[in-house]
């Protein structure tokens, strides 16, 4: 079990001098850096960044997009202003892409704090993501994962919540993140041998991307989160699916869960921003509500197959069938290799 005692206090001869913990001057250097690092990328030429295979998904994520990417990509506008995605997730898509002027949210608030801590504070991330994995074990997964059910768990800082949450979802069982009805991480170990926690390219590469681009990163309800876009704008929704049948429903995603009158009240924002002159796609699962949501003439409805390797049933994993809908824009021809 690790040690929580705090560390001691070294004693200072200097008579008013101010005592400072272990590791201080570390610390503080590698937060001088985080912040060097940030501003730098601020002020290079924007125009100056290239596409950077290497900023892609840091977590596994249930119903991550990466397998449906070729299909997603045909799927592109033609033109657009500014990206939207209202329920980002591990941001396959947003990583796909690229682009220059982008707004992502999710409900999911140590998610975004993952996101906003990659983008401001890398080097300290990953300093602490190395000691999680030096320490991996059953019993280090277990203290970490009761934190949150600990008063003091708002006293971490973003960075140690950051930390925790992306050792926690690359060692639990199965790559889930899923929560109670209290918003605590109840997942349990995965037992792998030798798992990566933080790849340092893929996160200082997610890092400039979000840096050195205008990326708005939010956290709140999905409609707030497009209150801003115009026509023009490419919004891309990627919500909880809709469960085929009374037991394949996954709810512990977030505490407050997505039911029907969710999805109802997605469709009706989609009609909002068709009127607005936006461009509209949407991916869900292939349940008879969705295709009876948008059979109407201003979208299309196109069924894909999909890969889906996260399930806590084995036989439930494998290719399924998916929806891809959007309002009938002009699309993007588009090299669909991930390359």
């Amino acid at each position: 079990m690790p040690d929580n005692t705090a560390a001691k206090i070294p004693q200072v001869k200097k008579s008013g001098a101010t005592p400072r913990p272990k590791g201080y001057r570390f610390a503080y250097r590698r937060k001088t850096q985080d912040k060097g690092l940030s501003r730098m990328y601020a002020h290079q030429d924007k125009k100056a960044y290239k596409h950077n295979v290497l900023a892609q998904p840091f977590l596994k994520w249930a119903g991550g997009k990466r397998q449906l990417l070729p299909a997603i990509k045909e799927y592109v506008p033609q033109k657009f202003t500014q990206y939207y995605e209202p329920f980002v997730g591990a941001g396959a898509v947003l990583f796909s892409l690229q682009p220059k002027k982008s707004v992502i949210n999710d409900t999911n608030g140590e998610l975004i704090n993952c996101y906003r801590v990659i983008k401001d504070n890398p080097e300290e991330l990953l300093e602490l993501c190395q000691q999680h994995q030096e320490k991996n074990s059953k019993e280090h997964y277990y203290w970490l994962r009761e934190q949150d059910r600990q008063d003091d768990f708002k006293d971490k800082s973003p960075v140690e919540r950051a930390a925790r949450i992306i050792y926690l979802n690359k060692t639990c069982f199965n790559g889930l993140f899923r929560v109670n009805s209290s918003g605590q991480f109840n997942v349990p170990y995965g037992n792998y041998s030798n798992p990566i926690i933080a790849d340092p390219g893929v996160i200082r590469s997610v890092s400039a991307y979000l840096a050195r681009k205008d990326v708005k990163i939010i956290e709140g309800d999905f409609a707030k989160a497009v209150a801003t876009a115009r026509k023009g704008a490419f919004i891309y929704f990627d919500p909880p699916y809709h469960p085929i049948s009374d037991t394949s429903s996954f709810t512990g995603y977030s505490v407050n869960g997505f039911g029907e009158s969710e999805q109802i009240r997605l469709k009706e924002l989609c009609d909002k921003l068709t009127k607005r002159g936006c461009q509209v796609l949407v991916s869900n699962s292939s349940a008879t509500l969705i295709e009876e949501l948008y059979s109407d003439p201003n979208y299309e409805i196109v069924e894909v197959k999909a890969s889906r390797a996260i399930n806590a049933v084995a036989s439930k994993r494998g290719r399924i069938n998916e929806l891809l809908i959007h309002n009938r824009y002009d699309r993007k021809q588009v090299n669909t290799s991930i390359g």
